[in-house]
């Protein structure tokens, strides 16, 4: 017997003997269980129990929806949501699970759409449908049978040995809906199980089937793979499949290594990789030691996500500026540039958000190199304090991005480059206190400059500010209202301007 532990699983099973119903908790819910994972989406299928012989074609999808009312009187919550085209219906619980429920149905695809042809179906059918053998698991809750799994494919063993199979040949399951692809990707990088070798070479097989999937539906299962503990294995999987070059080509081409007379260059892709598996200990070693008395803002999982996503990108302006000097070597000059640059256009295909999501990774990505460059040379003031007022409040993620982007195995090496990166920091601090350079704006503002002189706008003005700002980044002036404003009348006198009476 599996006891899933909750006492709604129970009231389901009541209202589906009421209703004469066998009902199931099945896939993800059923896996979690076993893995000791939290699970707050809880899906549930339902049969007749005894079949009407004249039932009409379709019933089976509407009695998921008639039990999910039935479970709605019993336990509470929002409202029901049905979607009657397609046999389903869910409610939020009054602790915040999400609860849906179907009629078992089987499914046929057509070559051109992974949007499925559903008919009435068995609990054998709804099974064979399921994407793994670890999700095709299935609980009874009816009184009689209460806790009795169902398991034909083995999938209590799979989980056991950590191991992704289909339940049915892997080429007709990726074929029909290739999404399934990535879902396997997605489920080794959150699970760390290994996907097994039949499977795998089917995901080969099959990955340019993933043209026909939504952008919108990649993003999703992409945006998994990035907030999972190991996204680098996710990503690795990717590439090693094909699934990559059908995603982000940008990203594989990131990989190998060219050589030009005995000298080659690192594998970006690789280093890629590491940079990520570095950012996500650093995340949780912070959290681990400021668990809530941290000055600095903790990652929300929106934050994380898209330090996660300037990490991938940050050197992907690299193979569009990779050149070859026979004196230094390879040479990606300009490449945080070209990376930012195609940043947009990347957010743009996959229909990932425009707005500050993409504005926060474009920043990071083309500042990324400024404290390597600032580490290896003379930390100086005035690059620090620019430093601060470009980044402003992502300077912190900055920072832990570009800690990250140390990968190089030379010990001595490293430890330079961790010495002086200490030393930016320590900078940073000193200067943001003295100074308050993060997101400083100019004391003196245009519109002072236009009624202390009695002008309209124009050159002048945007040429009086910029010159204060340099000063005060560069240090000739403190940032006060009062040293910028005596800067401001000196300027303004050496452009022939008046100050009004």
């Amino acid at each position: 017997m599996v006891d899933l532990g909750l006492e709604l699983y129970r009231a389901v099973g009541a209202e589906a003997d009421r209703l004469g119903l066998e009902a199931y908790a099945v896939g993800g819910v059923v896996r979690d269980f076993f893995l000791g994972r939290p699970c707050t989406d809880i899906d549930f299928v339902c049969l007749r129990r005894d079949p009407v012989v004249d039932a009409p074609a379709g019933e089976s999808p509407t009695i998921g929806i008639e039990l999910a009312h039935a479970a709605h009187h019993a336990i509470g919550g929002s409202k029901v949501s049905v979607f009657r085209n397609f046999g389903t219906a869910s409610f939020r619980t009054p602790d915040g699970l999400e609860l849906e429920f179907v009629g078992a149905r089987r499914e046929s695809y057509s070559h051109d759409s992974r949007k499925p042809v559903v008919e009435d179906g068995t609990l054998d059918d709804d099974q064979r449908r399921r994407d793994f053998t670890v999700n095709a698991l299935a609980v009874c809750l009816n009184a009689g049978r209460y806790g009795e799994l169902v398991d034909p494919f083995g999938g209590i063993r799979d989980l056991r040995d950590g191991l992704l199979r289909t339940p049915l040949d892997p080429d007709v399951t990726f074929s029909d809906d290739p999404l399934r692809m990535m879902r396997a990707v997605r489920f080794a990088a959150q699970l760390g199980f290994r996907i097994v070798d039949d499977t795998f070479d089917a995901i080969a097989r099959n990955a340019a089937r993933l043209k026909i999937v939504s952008a919108e539906r990649i993003a999703v299962e992409l945006n998994k793979i990035m907030l999972s503990p190991n996204p680098s294995l996710g990503l690795k999987l990717m590439l090693k499949s094909g699934l990559m070059q059908q995603v982000m080509p940008e990203v594989a081409a990131l990989y190998g290594v060219e050589v030009v007379e005995g000298r080659g260059h690192k594998d970006v892709f690789f280093h890629t990789m590491q940079v990520l598996d570095n950012l996500v200990a650093s995340e949780k070693a912070r959290e681990e030691q400021n668990p809530t008395t941290d000055s600095t803002p903790h990652l929300s999982p929106s934050t994380s996500l898209w330090l996660r996503w300037a990490a991938l990108l940050h050197d992907v302006g690299k193979p569009g500026v990779k050149r070859y000097d026979p004196r230094q070597g390879w040479t990606f000059h300009g490449h945080e540039a070209r990376g930012a640059h195609m940043v947009k256009r990347i957010f743009q295909r996959l229909r990932l958000p425009l707005g500050p999501e993409m504005k926060y990774v474009e920043k990071l990505v083309m500042l990324h190199m400024r404290p390597i460059v600032l580490a290896e040379d003379e930390v100086t003031d005035s690059a620090v304090r620019r430093l601060l007022f470009e980044a402003g409040d992502d300077i912190d993620d900055l920072m832990l991005l570009c800690n990250a982007d140390i990968t190089t195995r030379n010990e001595d090496k490293q430890r330079r480059h961790r010495a002086n990166f200490e030393l930016v920091k320590r900078k940073l601090v000193e200067l943001e206190e003295r100074d308050r350079i993060r997101n400083f704006q100019p004391p003196v503002s245009g519109q002072d400059i236009m009624d202390t002189f009695g002008i309209g706008p124009c050159r002048e003005i945007g040429t009086i500010k910029d010159a204060i700002k340099d000063a005060i980044l560069d240090g000739r002036i403190p940032n006060s209202r009062d040293a910028a404003w005596q800067m401001m009348l000196d300027l303004a006198r050496s452009l022939g301007l008046t100050p009004v009476k």
